[in-house]
């Protein structure tokens, strides 16, 4: 029987990384620039998972200020050993892997360690425990062996657990198996005493792919896989519904099965908004080494559940709703800030709509933050990703502001330089109103506005396959709605925008460069998401 099971992690999660221990698999997929970084999610059968904390998730640890949206923190890899957990992982500045680090805990629940610089450049490193107990680093960087087959190249070097340094001597394992193409996302499997190397090459746009290498002794030498590529979606019509698919990690089941993780897109028109988002493919043992999709050879929507698995998903059209209330201040699961954390103005202030029952004055109250949503700061911006291709935010904003540069309310974001509000502000002439505010690159500009009465005000943005629509709702009954700005999806996109990521959406509140001690509380926050082919 299929299930619709993928993606089982859908919106901006991409280059996965799983480990099992017992029966309880763990997760972590990058994160940018978004915080707290690294997070870890837990499942007991692969589909269903839930988040579980994050490897970053104090200041100290780790500072993402001043890098761009699509920068940040890079394609980590989990693994398990003796008792402690492993997360390998690379910052990166203007595309390039600044620096790599290793963080460890005994509870992937955290807290986790400081992260520990380990002196070397490049892209997803990975680890690799041997049978014999040494434990190996592998990354991608820029080929610097001469005459070589690929732009990039996978080398190694052994990790001594427990200095958490590199030792020994450097080796050079591949240049990728397509000719021109760049190789990274190394990950090393051992199985019945043979080393598979799984690459990931072609980008991670249409041309994405897994590959393989085989060796004898895990420092080589390794020949490619002629079988290579092993899994993509590249020579299929664009039109298919998955797209992208690449960046494979494998786990064994304790029934005795493997599934690999990879990302993937769901373009619709050519374009995703989304971002890249985590599926889920059964694999098969072969003399020849690991069969990705047998049968099929493509990564589907509709898959069989591995064997044990008690929660098969709903079908994918099932609407989703979810209501915030932001539990008196705290960052609700599953939200992040930009760069840094955002600290809620305290104490929190009752609002004239109560919060649940036992939680009176539960909402989130955001002092003006002077950063905007164009700079590479952390502005006063919460937010959740967008899940579902037809999706609808609301929310509640009690604000008053004091002049035309401070705005609070609602905003859809995919980069500092592409992003989108409704607010609550001022216009020139003091008058209150609600308005339109968008940045495609150009700064920060306002656009259609409505005047607007004391009192609180409810504000949506509302996507389908089509457009993004930000709007007033008003009414006693919410049934009147005045949309203020429409933007294509497409401008959105990963295809038009650029970078790795996907579109947010969540409240903001700011001052526009300027000091203020001013606030803006939200009581609620509503998302209902679905996504259907029509």
């Amino acid at each position: 029987m299929l299930n619709e099971i993928n993606p089982v992690l859908p919106g901006c999660h991409p280059d996965p990384s799983v480990c099992r221990v017992g029966d309880d698999y763990w997760l972590v997929v990058s994160s940018f620039t978004y915080w707290p970084a690294l997070p870890v999610f837990h499942s007991r059968d692969l589909v269903a998972w839930e988040p579980a904390g994050h490897v970053i998730d104090r200041p100290e640890q780790l500072s993402l200020d001043g890098l761009e949206t699509s920068d940040g923190i890079w394609a980590p890899t989990i693994r398990h050993h003796d008792g402690v957990f492993y997360v390998v992982s690379t910052v990166a500045d203007d595309r390039q892997g600044a620096f790599n680090f290793v963080a460890t805990a005994v509870d992937p629940r955290g807290p986790w360690s400081q992260p520990v610089d380990l002196g070397v450049k490049g892209i997803d490193p990975s680890l690799f425990f041997d049978t014999d107990g040494r434990c190996w680093f592998t990354i991608c960087r820029d080929s610097e062996t001469r005459g070589s087959s690929g732009p990039g190249e996978i080398w190694m070097r052994e990790f001594d657990v427990d200095a958490l340094a590199l030792v020994g001597p450097e080796y050079v394992l591949w240049h990728g198996a397509v000719s021109g193409a760049w190789v990274e996302a190394p990950h090393i499997v051992r199985r019945d005493g043979v080393y598979h190397l799984l690459g990931a090459e072609g980008g991670t746009e249409r041309r994405h792919s897994v590959t393989a290498a085989r060796a004898t002794a895990v420092t080589g030498p390794w020949a490619t896989d002629p079988r290579s590529p092993l899994l993509t979606h590249r020579h299929l019509s664009p039109e298919h519904p998955i797209q992208n698919v690449g960046h494979a990690d494998l786990v064994d089941t304790p029934s005795g099965e493997t599934w690999a993780v990879v990302l993937a897109v769901r373009p619709v028109d050519g374009v995703h908004a989304l971002g890249r988002e985590t599926f889920l493919v059964p694999v098969e043992w072969t003399p020849d080494g690991p069969v990705f999709a047998p049968g099929t050879g493509m990564v589907q929507s509709r898959e069989r559940v591995p064997a044990g698995a008690t929660a098969p998903r709903q079908p994918a059209v099932t609407r989703v709703h979810e209501r915030v209330h932001f539990d008196a201040g705290l960052l609700p699961t599953g939200w992040s800030s930009i760069r840094g954390q955002v600290v809620p103005k305290a104490p929190a202030v009752a609002s004239t709509e109560s919060g649940p029952v036992g939680q009176p004055g539960a909402g989130m109250r955001l002092a003006l933050s002077q950063e905007t949503l164009s700079t590479t700061a952390t502005p006063a911006f919460i937010a959740r990703r967008q899940q579902h291709l037809d999706v609808r935010a609301t929310a509640r904003v009690e604000f008053d502001p004091v002049s035309s540069t401070e705005e609070a309310g609602l905003a859809l974001f995919h980069a500092g330089h592409r992003w989108a509000s409704v607010v609550v502000t001022l216009d020139e002439q003091g008058r209150r109103i609600c308005a339109a505010t968008a940045d495609f690159g150009d700064g920060p500009a306002r656009g259609g506005a409505v005047l607007l009465s004391s009192g609180p005000a409810v504000l949506a943005v509302s996507a389908d396959r089509d457009e993004y629509r930000l709007s007033l709702v008003r009414g006693p009954d919410a049934s009147e709605e005045v949309v203020l700005a429409r933007h294509p999806r497409s401008a959105f996109s990963t295809e038009e925008a650029g970078g790795f990521v996907g579109v947010h959406i969540g409240i903001h509140a700011s001052s526009g460069g300027r000091p203020s001690g001013n606030s803006a509380f939200f009581p609620w926050f509503d998302y209902d998401g679905w996504h259907s082919s029509t």
